[in-house]
């Protein structure tokens, strides 16, 4: 059986992009490895602290960067996150100054919004039928 141990999101800086995914969104620290110019640094969910682990990757390869731009010109989200209440997590989100970019919009069978993680990426926020 093959399942996701560890995924990434490119950042342009690792401390910003860990206190914008810990304070704002609400993961937490699990590793932090000090690895020369840059760290392997991971965040969970508090939900599943034994889950997948979401690496803050340093976008120092050029082609990271132009990934980046890429997708963020085109409005195209780097990753998404589930979240049980769309609408209360887009309200506590803008109360701590988080910018979205698409609000909560109903998709048909589920619905998303889109915000600014601040370290250059765009993250879909996904409510799907309970």
């Amino acid at each position: 059986m093959i399942s996701i141990h560890v995924t990434s999101v490119f950042v342009d800086d690792q401390d910003k992009a860990l206190a914008f995914y810990t304070d704002k969104l609400g993961f937490e620290k699990k590793t932090e490895i000090d690895m020369g110019p840059a760290r392997w640094l991971t965040v969970v969910s508090p939900a599943a602290r034994d889950g997948v682990e979401l690496l803050l990757e340093p976008d120092m390869h050029p082609v990271a960067k132009r990934y980046k731009e890429g997708l963020v010109a085109d409005g195209i989200p780097a990753t998404s996150f589930a979240v049980d209440d769309i609408h209360a997590e887009h309200e506590r989100l803008t109360g701590l100054g988080v910018t979205f970019t698409q609000p909560p919009t109903d998709m048909g069978s589920f619905t998303t919004a889109i915000l600014d993680d601040t370290c250059g990426n765009l993250i879909q926020l996904t409510q799907l039928p309970q």
